[in-house]
């Protein structure tokens, strides 16, 4: 009896998890993502220049940011804040590089890291897009 009492407890043991980190991360939907963006065109022609971001409205769960990184390299991230349930105040603006949060915690995101900005609590980074080089200045954005 005390063999199965100990192995019972062995396997409540593992199968619980003090990390509720991974339950806090899905506020934001796993939506489907394609679109394609002409830097050629106005509303993205700063991402030509590092350190630049402009907005896509209409896909993702909150738009999508993209950032210029480097001279070879664009991210795309969801402009939803992760770390919220979505609303109207969870939607990100850009300021500079970084992104902030208009909910009331003011949450604050490095738009070339994704990374949470001097609010270690926060568990849930930018929910990344992949961006692809497909010629003649066009990019596409998908997940």
């Amino acid at each position: 009896m005390k063999k199965y009492l100990v192995l019972g407890l062995i396997v409540l043991a593992l199968g619980c998890s003090n990390n509720d980190n991974l339950n806090n991360c899905n506020f934001l939907l796993n939506v489907g993502v394609n679109a394609t963006i002409n830097l050629n065109l106005p509303q993205f022609s700063q991402l030509i220049n590092t350190g630049n971001s402009a907005r896509l409205d209409g896909q993702g769960n909150g738009g999508i940011i993209i950032t210029r990184v480097n001279s070879t390299t664009l991210r795309a991230w969801d402009a939803a804040d992760p770390n919220h349930p979505f609303s109207s105040c969870s939607i990100l603006t850009i300021n500079g590089v970084n992104a902030i949060c208009g909910c009331e915690d003011g949450n604050e995101y490095n738009l070339i890291t994704g990374q949470v900005i001097g609010q270690n609590d926060q568990p849930c980074t930018l929910k990344e897009y992949r961006v692809e080089f497909v010629g003649n200045n066009q990019y596409v954005i998908s997940n």
